[in-house]
């Protein structure tokens, strides 16, 4: 492996862990009817240019928009005319350059390394082309995928996401841990975490900055790249080119965009981004009795890797079913830290379970993809299907019981009501 290496010519940079919450701007305004999203939908290519105009729009200034099933079981790799959508400061000004699924044009590209090392080193997207490369094929997914189905216990704020907010990619870049390694910072024994930032910078001075931070023996980061292609093409700006942290199996959030600085300290960041949004209480919490200003370090976590779940490609809701033998079919996934052993689906309300076949995957973070003929009568069909790994984990029947003040990390049993004609 060759690294060409620079001496950066800057001391150690404080890049943006500003910890007020202001700028956490997260999803579109609850208000929105199911006719505002579809006049915004016709206009998703305008939003970000390149996207399909069939996007589910949720909020167009910050380009948020999921893809219709129908469309994203179409392909075994997503492609970034369809795969969903998520940035966290508006597509404007400044940051007019992220809504675009073309390729950014920074060839002077730059990574700064650096907190409790005896040495900061910078290295360039040059650099990391003349790398050894590896592919890592797994499931992308916002956190808020799924959002929705809470709303049947009470509502979260945010995006209305139904399952589109995901998709299956192929990513090839620079491993993380060997570059680390390679680039001998000569880290102090304090230097427990790994902040990444980049540069989608807040549009206030006083907002919070995107960081997001994990623990340096996080095994998850044995598989973490610093991707520079997305299915085999240099990374769409809209998601997270020239240079992306792709962690296989942790939701997008946790997936940097746009790397510009990499820290390695004795604490996490105080961004709000790490400190209060996309986390998770340890403990069941009710509808008014835990807000998101209830969030601490100490009472809940980051939404780091994947809940176990699968989800119905076939046949949905608008489809047209004959009675007889039917293919049902559709994908599962998890964090790949254990194989997923079963899907089972009913026909009958749950009453009773059968197994799918499950086809093997492309890698442990990628969709499993399943299916199983089944006779449906003519008349009203609900169909569910459930996963279940070797760690015993599975898909609750009442995903509401995890219910949270921001709807992160749906896994509930999925549920297609199909008229059977």
């Amino acid at each position: 492996m060759t690294y060409v290496l620079r001496q950066p010519n800057l001391s150690r940079r404080e890049f943006g862990l500003l910890a007020g919450t202001a700028g956490l701007a997260m999803g579109f305004a609850p208000g929105l009817t199911r006719r505002a999203l579809a006049d915004e939908a016709a206009n998703a290519a305008k939003i970000i240019a390149g996207k399909s105009p069939d996007m589910i729009v949720h909020n167009a200034k910050l380009g948020v928009m999921e893809t219709p099933l129908a469309l994203l079981r179409k392909y075994p790799h997503t492609p970034k005319e369809i795969l969903f959508n998520r940035l966290h400061f508006p597509v404007d000004g400044e940051r007019k350059w992220t809504a675009t699924t073309a390729a950014p044009d920074f060839k002077d590209w730059t990574i700064l390394v650096d907190g409790l090392v005896q040495r900061s080193r910078q290295v360039t997207l040059a650099d990391l082309m003349t790398m050894d490369q590896v592919k890592r094929v797994s499931v992308m997914q916002c956190a808020g995928n799924g959002r929705s189905y809470y709303a049947a216990k009470s509502k979260a704020p945010g995006g209305q996401w139904k399952h589109g907010g995901m998709g299956n990619i192929e990513w090839e870049g620079v491993p993380l841990r060997p570059l680390l390694d390679d680039l001998k910072l000569a880290a102090s024994s304090e230097a427990v975490w790994l902040t990444a930032n980049g540069r989608d910078d807040p549009p206030e001075r006083e907002a919070t900055d995107f960081a997001k931070s994990y623990h340096i023996d996080d095994p998850a980061l044995d598989n973490a790249i610093l991707a520079l292609k997305m299915n085999g093409e240099p990374i769409p700006a809209s998601h997270g080119g020239p240079v992306r942290l792709i962690i296989p199996g942790y939701y997008g959030n946790m997936n940097v965009k746009y790397v510009t600085n990499l820290l390695l300290d004795a604490a996490q960041s105080p961004s709000a981004f790490q400190s209060k949004a996309y986390r998770f209480p340890n403990h069941p919490v009710e509808p008014g009795k835990f807000t998101v200003a209830d969030y601490t370090t100490s009472n809940s976590r980051p939404t780091y890797g994947f809940q176990i779940m699968s989800v119905i490609f076939s046949p949905l809701a608008e489809d047209t079913v004959k009675h007889g033998t039917v293919e049902i079919a559709g994908v599962a996934w998890n964090d790949g830290t254990a194989p997923i052993t079963s899907v089972e689906v009913s026909t009958d309300g749950g009453a009773s379970w059968r197994d799918a076949m499950i086809e093997k995957p492309e890698s442990p973070w990628a969709w499993h993809h399943w299916k199983l003929p089944a006779k449906l009568a003519k008349g009203t069909t609900d169909i569910m299907c459930r996963a279940t790994d070797a760690f015993g984990r599975t898909q609750p029947l009442d995903g509401t019981a995890r219910w949270q003040p921001k709807g992160y990390e749906w896994n509930g049993v999925d549920r297609v009501t199909v008229t059977v004609t």
